[in-house]
């Protein structure tokens, strides 16, 4: 059976197995209308339809061009596409884990968040044992996203508990670090070249900094008070970037200047931007939730222009969170129309 979807205007069938379009703008969108206008590019984007229904597949993961893992939210699993043979292999978890994020360490190991049962978890693929780290505070009921450090251990965020944390892989001890602001509820989390620990405390108008070493945790305020970041990266230069759920902007913090820069999105305050990657050309990818395709925007910080923006083929429903694979030159998405998604540049 053919799904159906209107991209660019123009109705068009698709096999259910596979989604695909090329898809580009006619006329730049820039940041500033007083810029320069320039030609959008073209966006290859391709989805895979995940064959068990309404489970939230989310937060896929690349190994490599064969290998890409993802959790099923809503049905306690985790999984694996072989995109080139459109083959999915499943992994079962505990009934209640709610895998929330997924991340591969380099042993093969997966790691995920359990955030319905406040664990973090390790499976093995080759065998199919699973571990569970419990958390070591009951308030830390729900661990949110995780990512590895140069060492390879894993800071992760706990939204609700209102908690940063890392897990030292050898020892398997956890770590909490209180966030000083009530219900500051930490999101989006990644790990800048020199160390440091960022992350975005969707529930404020602030990001936050950990000191790897002294585990110190800083506070940052966005200028606008009614600023909610929701996902992050980090650009080579530095910069700490994130998108603004609440007011649709995308902004950026230099901590070396400790200065705010901010644009508004194409589609304006209503387009809850929420997943979101930097490429290897530190390019700015995010995706706008509030309308309906998505819509899978890129911008360029070094001309200060949106360079491409295309719908997601299934509509998207709502994007939650990117990966960049460097060696295949993509990004990676999950969306609750129940796909796995890849964009390739050339």
């Amino acid at each position: 059976m053919d799904k159906r979807r209107t991209i660019n205007g123009f109705l068009m069938a698709v096999p259910a197995a596979l989604l695909a379009t090329s898809a580009s703008a006619q006329e730049p969108v820039p940041a500033d209308p007083t810029m320069a206008a320039q030609q959008l590019e073209a966006i290859d984007i391709r989805e895979w339809d995940v064959p068990w229904a309404d489970t939230r597949p989310r937060d896929p993961f690349a190994v490599s061009e064969t290998e890409v893992w993802f959790v099923g939210q809503r049905g306690d699993y985790v999984a694996r596409l072989n995109p080139q043979t459109e083959e999915f292999t499943r992994f079962e978890l505990p009934d209640g884990a709610g895998p929330h994020n997924l991340i591969v360490a380099d042993d093969g190991g997966v790691w995920y968040a359990g955030n319905r049962a406040a664990h973090i978890g390790r499976l093995d693929p080759a065998t199919g044992e699973i571990e569970q780290i419990p958390m070591p505070n009951e308030a830390a009921r729900d661990p949110h996203t995780l990512v590895f450090d140069a060492n390879g251990d894993i800071w992760f965020t706990v939204q609700g508990g209102n908690f940063l944390g890392k897990l030292t892989v050898a020892t398997r001890e956890v770590q909490l670090i209180e966030v000083p602001t009530p219900q500051a509820r930490p999101y989006g989390i990644e790990v800048a070249e020199d160390g440091t620990v960022w992350a975005v405390l969707l529930g404020t108008n602030k990001l936050a900094s950990v000191d790897p070493v002294t585990v110190e945790l800083t506070e940052y305020d966005i200028p606008r008070a009614e600023a909610r970041p929701r996902r992050m990266g980090i650009t080579d230069d530095g910069r700490i970037w994130y998108v603004d759920y609440a007011m649709g902007m995308v902004g950026a913090y230099d901590p070396s200047a400790a200065t705010f820069e901010e644009w508004p999105a194409p589609s304006g305050a209503e387009s809850r931007p929420y997943g979101m990657a930097v490429d290897g050309d530190n390019r700015i990818w995010f995706v706008e939730t509030g309308v309906e395709p998505n819509r899978f925007t890129g911008f360029d910080p070094a001309t200060e222009q949106y360079i491409a923006v295309a719908e997601v083929p299934s509509g998207g429903g709502t994007v939650r969170h990117m990966h960049y694979h460097a060696p295949t030159n993509s990004i990676w998405f999950g969306a609750d129309t129940n796909t796995i998604g890849r964009v390739a540049f050339d």
